[in-house]
């Protein structure tokens, strides 16, 4: 089972994602700082959380950060726990509420149906 990330720790999270690349904690620091007004204090403290979760590496020298952990499997782990939460197990159920009173664009159609025959 994948760690449980809270909304600070995937802000962290998605900055290295989207660097894809190691990161000295300053420079999340500092992307953090203008994207979301943190300070340095509240980024390295999430940091931390993030390195005790096992989900980022820290490699001195330069508190290098190196995720451990792809944006892919925390997104399914967390429409897993909204399936199991929200609808009762159920992915039809997730969907048809997504998808309730909604016109989609037949490009979307088409990847839905590919998706869903994959899966077949």
């Amino acid at each position: 089972m994948e760690p449980k990330l809270f909304d600070s720790e995937r802000k962290v999270m998605q900055v290295l994602w989207e660097a894809d690349a190691p990161l000295a904690a300053r420079e999340i620091a500092s992307t953090l700082s203008e994207t979301v007004g943190w300070n340095k204090n509240t980024t390295y403290t999430v940091i931390k959380k993030c390195v005790d979760k096992g989900v980022i590496e820290r490699r001195d020298p330069g508190f290098q950060c190196i995720p451990l952990i792809r944006r892919e499997q925390v997104q399914a782990a967390a429409a897993a726990e909204l399936v199991e939460k929200v609808f009762d197990g159920s992915a039809s159920l997730l969907f048809a509420s997504l998808l309730s009173g909604k016109q989609l664009p037949s490009e979307e159609v088409r990847r839905l149906r590919a998706l869903i025959d994959e899966l077949e």
